[in-house]
């Protein structure tokens, strides 16, 4: 591999010298971290910074599956009592041992880590009665209800030294007390410009392939791109689907494609009699009506949107989850694009000359979310809706789509907690104080509530699976939303390395591999 060569801002450069070994990645990231805690934001930058750093009981692979980490086992004492075993003989980066009392101190340091946070990661231990350690590599936790989805919850926390339970962000932020067991330890960080780590040669999973990593921050995406091409940095992230195209021509380049867990969908208006922005001939909202939503999904060419407007990055989807996730049913098709159905189906709704829609979508939020637009728009109207397109930054959009405002709207889900209870609820479940906040479309079926609220109190893996599919049939039959497809994630690789890839969008430079 080539020697790589490190082009930080002026202002950086005696921080952040450029390596000289062969064993330096240097990696290019579309958003800088906000903080070196890892328990103080839940955003992709930060998350996906701090899997280098730290580790939690668990935590989630590539396809966002859980595997054992800092705890080698586990098990159900009772609905809501878990036993875990911890894995012996591990170090934080400071040399100190891991132990039950890391465990308990860390899930008890979330409350003081959520102080001013944009979003805290309080969700994830809320329903958590007690942590204690039971003996020094045993830990037992009780829940305040059944709770199926605390290994999942407890991916999301860092575990870091007791010590610093009473440590704020801001010690963290200035580069001191940054401690975990993970694969790299913390060097520095300068934020919007660069994150420094070294290799952590006691790591429990083995050493790294690296040395030293460096991630440069390239909020600009012209300027990533370019980066890559010139050779001032080994892999990049979040490649714009107008340069994949370059990249993959580029001799020593390889381009990295693998479908995310974020599905774009349609939101309609089920609720209102008379809505906004969707009417028929006698004034009332079409798109409470089944037949209308199938014929809408019918109209869609799903295959076309991936190939012509995202340059083939994404996978058309007929459901909210991905294959392979917890939740997918593999018996539901993909609606597949028949024009001509769809124009007897809203004949035999009623609306045989179609009807009036303005489709409001952001134009800042998604890749080619205007472009997404546009041609949906076309679509429709092809088949006789009589489609108006409306777009809006996205700091206008969501306030004003949360207020219901719009009848027809785009959105983007990602499926955070890898199983489609974490985006079934949020967009389908009925809107209530606690529930449904996503429901933009307040759709409502109580058959698909009962399964669903069922699914998250059942601790069995097998009988909460079938719950969960059983309630992602109801709501695909109902089209309680329209699923369109998943987008990519993609990176750029120098010749030479390996690296697969992973739905959650996160550059882990312990994954990157060299030559072999």
């Amino acid at each position: 591999m080539k020697t790589l060569k490190l082009a930080l801002l002026a202002s950086a450069c005696a921080a952040f010298a450029p390596f000289a070994t062969a064993q330096d990645l240097t990696i290019g990231i579309a958003a800088s971290p906000t903080s070196m805690d890892p328990q103080f934001y839940v955003v992709g930058p930060n998350s996906a910074m701090a899997r280098n750093i730290f580790d939690g009981l668990v935590n989630q692979d590539d396809l966002q599956q859980i595997q054992p980490a800092l705890a080698t086992s586990w098990e159900t004492v009772d609905e809501t009592t878990w036993e875990f075993e911890l894995r012996e003989g591990v170090n934080f980066h400071d040399g100190s041992s891991f132990d039950a009392e890391d465990v308990v101190a860390s899930i008890n340091r979330v409350p003081l880590a959520a102080t001013n946070s944009p979003s805290s990661f309080m969700p994830y231990v809320d329903g958590i009665a007690n942590v204690e350690a039971v003996d020094e590599h045993t830990v037992r936790i009780t829940t305040e209800t059944p709770t199926p989805l605390l290994l999942n919850n407890l991916s999301r926390i860092a575990i870091m030294p007791s010590e610093l339970e009473d440590v704020p962000s801001s010690t963290l932020n200035g580069g001191d007390k940054v401690i975990g067991t993970g694969p790299f330890e913390f060097v520095s960080w300068l934020p919007d410009s660069a994150v420094r780590l070294s290799r952590n040669e006691d790591y429990w999973d083995g050493p790294a392939e690296w040395e030293s990593v460096t991630y440069r921050v390239f909020t600009n995406s012209s300027a990533r791109v370019a980066a890559m091409l010139s050779g001032d940095v080994d892999m990049i992230e979040s490649i714009p689907t107008a340069d994949v195209s370059t990249l993959r021509n580029e001799d020593g380049v390889e381009v990295v494609t693998q479908s995310s867990n974020r599905v774009m969908y349609l939101h309609l208006d089920q609720d209102r009699a008379n809505s906004p922005f969707a009417a028929g001939p006698d004034g009332e909202n079409p798109l409470r009506d089944a037949q209308v939503r199938r014929a809408i999904s019918l109209s869609i060419n799903r295959e076309a949107l991936v190939e012509r407007i995202m340059d083939g990055q994404g996978v058309p989807a007929g459901q909210l989850v991905p294959e392979g996730y917890f939740g997918h049913v593999p018996e539901i098709e993909l609606d597949a694009y028949d024009p001509e159905r769809a124009q007897e189906l809203l004949a035999e709704a009623g609306y045989p000359d179609g009807f009036d829609l303005t489709f409001h979508a952001s134009n800042d939020r998604y890749p080619n979310d205007s472009l997404i637009a546009q041609a949906i728009g076309q679509m429709l109207t092809r088949v006789g809706i009589d489609t108006e397109i409306v777009t809006l930054p996205a700091s206008v959009y969501f306030s004003r789509a949360s207020a219901l405002e719009f009848s027809f709207i785009m959105g983007g889900a990602a499926v955070e907690t890898g199983e489609a209870s974490g985006v079934l609820g949020p967009l389908l479940e009925t809107y209530g104080e606690t529930s449904g906040q996503g429901n933009r479309g307040r759709y409502s079926s109580e058959t698909f509530d009962q399964a669903l609220q069922t699914a998250r109190m059942t601790i069995d893996d097998a009988e909460r699976k079938a719950l969960l599919e059983e309630a992602m049939r109801i709501a695909m039959d109902d089209l309680g939303v329209i699923p369109v497809f998943f987008l990519a994630n993609t990176w750029a690789i120098e010749d030479g390395l390996n690296f697969e890839g992973r739905t959650d969008g996160y550059t882990l430079a312990y994954d990157v591999k060299g030559a072999q």
